[in-house]
């Protein structure tokens, strides 16, 4: 059985948030503005995704 992923995007410009969320944006792999990653979907990524839900995009990915 395959794992699922997730596709998260970059949507939300981090200026004027906390340093912290600029850094799990860094760590989820996204490097600028509408840049997307394919990532396993787990605990520890949903816990980052969760933490900076409001600059992603979070889908499912085929």
């Amino acid at each position: 059985m395959a794992q699922k992923k997730l596709k998260v995007t970059w949507v939300h410009s981090a200026i004027g948030y906390n340093k912290k969320q600029a850094k799990i944006i860094e760590a989820l792999g996204l490097k600028k503005l509408n840049d997307s990653n394919i990532l396993p979907d787990n605990e520890s990524v949903r816990g980052s995704i969760h933490h900076v839900a409001h600059l992603v995009k979070v889908e499912e990915a085929k």
